[in-house]
């Protein structure tokens, strides 16, 4: 991968092309064909994704599970589609959750090229490095703050359409 292909986005914002090569260094590329399942929520991960190529959707399921085994509810909603020149990252909760449960599914809506970068991999090179980790990590939380009140909004929504639902 080149760095063309990275810097771009989000999480490097201020970094030079040598702290973003700590990085490049560590992630690898993995294809995926059309209508593949890339991750899926509920499953472990341990690592951040870049989007390279293609197109993906993500959905979230839309209620609370009520078998233990989260086996039956496949009620899900699509919260977006993503195309590669988005330049978005995926599944940077699990960098702060204990159990790394993904929170979302990605879908391959096209042929796919995503970068994976290992959490310990992530978190070796920012304490190595505390300039670039304070750096990266300032941008992860205004990447994981946006989402937060993209989410607080869709919360808000849903709540207003159920309580209008329920006056009728």
């Amino acid at each position: 991968m080149k760095i063309d292909n990275i810097n771009t986005f989000d999480i490097f914002n201020g970094l030079n092309n040598k702290e973003i090569e700590l990085f490049l260094k560590k992630i690898k590329n993995k294809s995926y064909s059309k209508n593949t399942i890339i991750i899926k929520e509920g499953d472990v991960g341990g690592s951040i994704l870049f989007l390279l190529l293609g197109k993906i959707n993500i959905t979230k399921s839309l209620t609370l599970s009520t078998d233990k085994n989260n086996k039956h509810d496949n009620s899900e909603k699509e919260f977006i589609r993503c195309k590669a020149s988005d330049k978005i990252i995926i599944g940077e909760i699990s960098l702060f959750s204990q159990d790394n449960i993904r929170t979302a599914t990605m879908k391959a809506l096209s042929e796919c090229e995503i970068g994976y970068l290992d959490n310990k991999d992530f978190f070796k090179i920012c304490d190595n490095n505390a300039e670039v980790g304070y750096k990266v990590l300032k941008n992860l939380v205004e990447i994981v703050t946006k989402k937060l009140i993209n989410t607080n909004h869709q919360v808000l929504k849903l709540t207003t359409a159920f309580s209008l639902i329920m006056e009728s």
